[in-house]
C-alpha cells in the first residue's frame, strides 16, 4: 500500500468517526430536550412542546397536544399529524433501524399507550382512538385504518416466536413477522388481543377479551378465544 492509499484510508476512518460523533450528539441532544420538556406539566408544558418538538421529529403537525411524562425514542422516525393528542405516561419507541411511526391527523393515544416498533412500520389512520394501556409491538408492520376505536388494554403483536426445536431455547429460535392490518371503522373491545398475520376487515367489531388468530371478514362481529364470527352487521346497523 502506498502513502496516498494509506492516507485515503485514514481520512475515511476519520470522516466516519466524525459522522458517528455528530449523529451521536444529535441523538443525545434530542434525548436531553425531550427529557427536559416531558416533565413540564400540561398547560405551559404543552405550549413549550409545541414549539420545540418540530425540531426533533420527522414531522410534527399543528395543534398537537403532548401531555407530560410521554417518552419518545428516536423521534426522527416519527410523523405526528395535525390535531393529534398523546396522553401522559405513554411510551413510543422506534429505535431499531427501519422502525417508523406515522400518526395521521386527529389520532388520540390515551394514557399509558405503549409501542415497540422493533424495526417495523406502524401507521394509525385519521380520527382513530386508542384507549388506555394499549400495547403494540413489531417487527411486523402494523396498520390501523381511519375512524377506528381500540379499547383499553388491547394488544397487537406483529411477531411470533419460533418454537419448533425442543433442543434450542425458544428465545434463540428467532421470530416470524407477517404484520397486522385493521381496516377502517373497526371497534376492538377492551382486552382484545390480535396476533401476527391477521387482517380485520372494515367495519368489524371484536368482543372484549377476544383473541383474534385468523382473518375477520368485513362487517363481522367476532367474539371468543380464539375469536369466531357470530354474525354479520346489516345495512341498517351500518347507517
Amino acid at each position: 500500500m502506498n502513502r496516498r492509499e494509506d492516507f485515503s484510508q485514514q481520512q475515511s476512518v476519520t470522516d466516519n468517526s466524525k459522522a458517528n460523533c455528530s449523529m451521536g450528539w444529535k441523538y443525545r441532544r434530542d434525548e436531553y430536550l425531550l427529557a427536559l420538556l416531558s416533565s413540564v406539566p400540561t398547560g405551559v408544558g404543552n405550549k413549550l412542546r409545541q414549539l420545540a418538538y418540530p425540531l426533533v421529529f420527522e414531522r410534527f403537525g399543528k395543534n398537537v397536544t403532548i401531555e407530560f411524562s410521554v417518552r419518545f425514542i428516536r423521534p426522527k422516525s416519527m410523523v405526528i399529524g395535525n390535531s393529534c393528542s398523546i396522553c401522559n405516561y405513554s411510551f413510543l419507541n422506534c429505535w431499531e433501524d427501519g422502525g417508523e411511526l406515522v400518526l395521521e391527523d386527529s389520532v388520540r393515544l390515551d394514557q399509558g399507550f405503549h409501542l415497540q416498533a422493533l424495526g417495523g412500520k406502524v401507521r394509525i389512520g385519521q380520527n382513530t382512538y386508542l384507549g388506555p394501556y394499549v400495547c403494540m409491538a413489531g417487527p411486523g408492520d402494523i396498520t390501523i385504518g381511519k375512524n377506528c376505536l381500540i379499547a383499553s388494554n388491547t394488544g397487537l403483536y406483529a411477531n411470533n416466536h419460533i418454537f419448533s426445536g425442543v433442543d434450542i431455547p425458544i428465545n434463540q429460535q428467532g421470530l416470524t413477522a407477517k404484520g397486522i392490518e385493521i381496516e377502517e371503522d373497526c371497534w376492538l373491545g377492551s382486552g382484545a388481543k390480535v396476533v401476527d398475520g391477521v387482517t380485520i376487515g372494515r367495519g368489524s367489531v371484536i368482543g372484549a377479551g377476544s383473541v383474534v388468530t385468523k382473518d375477520i371478514p368485513p362487517y363481522s362481529i367476532a367474539v371468543g378465544a380464539p375469536a369466531k364470527v357470530i354474525r354479520q352487521r346489516t345495512l341498517s346497523e351500518v347507517k
